[in-house]
């Protein structure tokens, strides 16, 4: 079968560290030219706390606590721009402690029928074992994982299917490309993150498209 595109995608950036929100206000991004100054000005701030800062503009949504820092894109024309914001906003503050970085993909199929829909899911997870057990069953989710890298980064790679909760017979797919520094104890900054984040950001995105496209072939 031909490979089937997307209907909705997006990429996320999560990092894992040792943050002060308050630093990352729009109006700091703008001043490091990090966003546009009209993005500054036409974003919309849901709060700006001393525990959370959380804001979108046009292509971002953008949240920081104290100890995890997301970013996501919904626009894949946007994905490289997430990338390099992430590593131009950590190339600043290079003494930010950063342990942990996850680059996430994920979409949502139109599998075109129910009957299409439930055989994804019988293949992927066949009700037979189920027999007896409960009545009636259907995957809810299904997580696989690869707990050992190829790259000879720490860390995994991690996919997650479900039925889609906003495209009608739909699937989603979601992958969490892993990485952690060698270790954690003795990071003091974000070289070493960042450095994998350059590095490895397109091995990530092909490893993923490709990851959708052999499980899209299923349908």
């Amino acid at each position: 079968m031909s490979d089937k595109k997307p209907i909705i995608e997006s990429h996320a950036i999560v990092l894992r560290g040792d943050f002060n929100p308050k630093i990352f206000q729009p109006a700091w991004f703008a001043s490091e030219g990090l966003i546009k100054k009209s993005e500054e000005e036409s974003c919309k701030i849901e709060i700006i706390h001393q525990e959370i800062v959380d804001f979108r503009i046009d292509w971002l949504h953008l949240q920081v606590k104290r100890d995890i820092f997301t970013t996501t894109t919904t626009q894949v024309p946007y994905y490289e721009i997430l990338r390099d914001l992430i590593s131009g906003t950590f190339n600043i503050l290079i003494h930010t402690p950063l342990t942990k970085i996850g680059l996430n993909f994920d979409v949502h199929y139109n599998l075109d029928s129910e009957e299409k829909w439930h055989e994804f899911g019988n293949l992927v997870a066949p009700k037979d074992p189920w027999s007896g057990i409960i009545d009636y069953p259907g995957m809810r989710s299904l997580t696989m994982m690869q707990s050992n890298r190829t790259d000879n980064h720490k860390g995994y790679v991690q996919i997650r299917v479900e039925p889609s909760l906003r495209v009608d017979h739909g699937l989603y797919i979601d992958i969490n490309d892993h990485y952690e520094v060698e270790n954690e104890s003795v990071a003091l900054g974000a070289k070493e993150i960042i450095d994998i984040l350059n590095d490895e950001w397109h091995n990530s995105r092909k490893r993923s498209e490709k990851i959708f496209r052999e499980l899209s072939k299923l349908t």
